[in-house]
């Protein structure tokens, strides 16, 4: 398995381009700025693109996907919640001068315990809402990617559309029960593990009765 992570637009969103060197098989995970970018990092490793992944539907994840969708035809995989979502970020950057087409509706709409496979490999979806109805984290081969769930020290914000502190709360105590070395790939910030997140993330130490 080959991961590359590029930061890409204005709030330093890490997109996540996980593949299989054996076949070149990929998924381009929260493309949200500079299509250029993440297509050169594509072209010059030889990959193939299957899937384009939204953890979740903010703008800040997702707007470099109609560009990605038509240069390599692939897939678009976020959760069934996370509709309204991507409804509410479409009319929002349409406001800003975006058009209707830059937002190509999901091909594939995923839920809990639902397996992404990138040629040999194989992600587990796990239902992680709090930040937004339909935020997923995929998990696998020692690896989690967090999106806006969890982050370094951190974990996302639930004062927007959607948010919810209860429910990130019981997301949050899902991810603990995984194995502490799991590498952390975050939306934003630097990586973790599982463990140091447990151990040093005060979002993380909060009792199960304050999850109400």
């Amino acid at each position: 398995m080959t991961i590359e992570v590029i930061m890409v637009g204005q709030l330093d969103t890490n997109c996540v381009i996980i593949s299989d060197p054996s076949c070149g098989d990929a998924c381009i995970v929260d493309p949200g700025d500079e299509p250029e970018k993440i297509s050169s990092c594509i072209d010059t490793n030889g990959l193939r693109p299957v899937y384009i992944i939204f953890t979740h539907a903010h703008y800040d994840h997702v707007c470099a996907a109609r560009e990605l969708k038509e240069r390599y035809h692939a897939a678009i995989i976020m959760h069934e919640d996370e509709r309204a979502a991507y409804a509410d970020t479409k009319r929002l950057c349409m406001s800003w001068g975006y058009d209707d087409e830059d937002f190509p509706p999901p091909d594939i709409l995923v839920r809990e315990d639902d397996i992404v496979r990138i040629g040999s490999l194989s992600f587990r979806v796990i239902h992680t809402p709090g930040h937004t109805p339909g935020s997923i984290c995929l998990w696998g081969h020692g690896v989690l990617l967090t999106g806006d769930t969890l982050f370094r020290g951190s974990a996302g914000r639930t004062d927007l559309p959607g948010g919810s502190g209860e429910h990130l709360c019981h997301s949050l105590k899902k991810l603990m029960r995984l194995p502490h070395p799991t590498r952390v790939l975050c939306g934003h910030d630097g990586e973790s593990s599982i463990g140091i997140e447990i151990r040093t993330n005060p979002f993380m130490a909060f009792p199960d009765d304050q999850c109400m």
